[in-house]
């Protein structure tokens, strides 16, 4: 792996902040080992094993840099365990919110620190789009600092059997369509799509409609739509629902129809693109899907990216991500010189040569990403005119995570658009 290490003024900045606190405790009077508690800073995420690792090797230069100690916590619990902690009086220093609806949250119960504590606005608009910027603000105060982003609006192919069978890769919607159909006249089927995933089965599916409401409706509304300023049943809301209809609902255009689409796994879907022959051709999906490809699949040769389409013009090509974003509960020199260094280059720099990593910051090359796969995801992402944050993620947790999970899996079963909407709709917990 080769490191790139933070500046020589940047490590002594953080270095000088930290052995002036250091002095200044322990002239206080504070107990033995306080020294060594203010070289700590204590972070909870979500985490864990393989990617655990590259996050800490991505830390790793903070601490041999700073002799400061991060002790990181990866939980599968996190958005349960959180509150708890915080509650209790035991909040880690900085958590790693997996989405900002949640990160919201605390900062509207004043429980977190604005990061411009720990270093200016300039420094985070010159690392960041303001799309980023503008999901890590909460009550025009910046809460977080962004460090991994997952690109949604991708579809996967296979480009030698795209070649073989004389296909191009579409770049509107109508081309797409007409891609399928060809497809379909062929005797294939364009699509493999898995929607089930244990308690949260439904997300594929509401990643589909909200990668369509960005196309149909654009990123004004679809804002308004996460805020409930429009109605869950809403006209552009129902397009999207049955624009996505059109290519699940078509047994001819999905894998084992829209009973495989329900019941097949998500990390499974994939391998139909790589069967022989193919159990399909295209498969919409983000980039994280790439830890399910099979060990023979080689990235430019056997497998390739384009992104998703737009439908009106208006809007272009947009791009949904999801992504990780740190803030801070406790207000230490420690914690605020994490802050800072999670805002340079340095960290991303790291995490993304190791793969499976996509950085939001707008000061990481494409040189940084090791195959042609993961460097043209980035791409897709730096170019994005309209970047919005996924829908499900920033709503309540009982219409995001629940009845629109839900929804879309009995809309692809069959149900009515109307009535799954109308059921969505009503589930909105009541204003106060």
């Amino acid at each position: 792996m080769q490191r790139r290490y933070l500046s020589r003024g940047v490590v002594l900045g953080l270095s000088l902040s930290c052995l002036v606190a250091c002095d200044t405790n322990q002239s206080a009077g504070e107990g033995e080992g306080s020294p060594a508690a203010e070289n700590t800073v204590t972070v909870l995420g979500v985490v864990v094993g393989e990617q655990q690792e590259k996050l800490e090797a991505a830390l790793a230069p903070f601490e041999e840099e700073t002799g400061i100690d991060v002790v990181y916590e990866g939980t599968d619990a996190f958005a349960t365990l959180l509150p708890v902690r915080v509650e209790s009086g035991d909040a880690p220093d900085v958590a790693m919110f997996p989405q900002p609806g949640l990160m919201a949250d605390f900062a509207e119960s004043g429980q977190l620190i604005p990061v411009t504590t720990a270093m200016d606005r300039a420094t985070l608009e010159a690392a960041y789009s303001e799309d980023w910027l503008t999901l890590a603000t909460i009550n025009e105060e910046l809460y977080g600092v962004w460090l991994r982003a997952s690109v949604k609006s991708l579809v996967w192919y296979n480009p030698q059997v795209f070649q073989a069978q004389g296909y191009e890769i579409p770049s509107s919607w109508e081309e797409l369509m007409a891609l399928s159909d060809q497809m379909v006249a062929d005797g294939e089927t364009p699509w493999c799509l898995g929607m089930e995933s244990g308690d949260a089965t439904g997300w594929v599916g509401t990643d589909w409609v909200e990668d369509i409401m960005l196309r149909t409706a654009g990123p004004e509304v679809y804002d308004q739509w996460i805020a409930h300023e429009i109605p869950f049943d809403a006209e552009p809301v129902k397009t999207a629902f049955s624009t996505f209809g059109d290519i699940v609902r078509n047994p001819e255009y999905v894998s084992g129809g829209a009973v495989g689409a329900i019941s097949t796994p998500f990390g499974d879907s994939i391998q139909g693109l790589f069967t022989d022959p193919p159990r399909c051709y295209l498969h919409r999906q983000a980039n994280f899907i790439a830890s399910f490809l099979p060990e023979a699949a080689v990235p430019g040769e056997t497998v390739a990216v384009f992104p998703l389409p737009g439908i009106d013009p208006e809007f272009g090509t947009p791009v949904l991500v999801a992504g990780d974003i740190f803030a801070m509960f406790n207000d230490t020199p420690a914690a605020r010189a994490l802050m800072e260094y999670l805002a340079t280059p340095t960290p991303h720099e790291v995490w993304a040569s190791l793969g499976g990593f996509i950085s939001p910051h707008s000061q990481v090359g494409l040189e940084v990403y090791p195959d042609e796969v993961t460097r043209q995801q980035a791409e897709i992402l730096a170019e994005a005119e309209i970047v919005r944050f996924d829908a499900s993620d920033m709503m309540p947790g009982t219409v995001g995570t629940g009845t629109f999970w839900s929804g879309i899996v009995d809309y692809v079963g069959g149900e009515d658009v109307d009535s799954v909407l109308a059921n969505i709709e009503a589930s909105w917990p009541q204003a106060e």
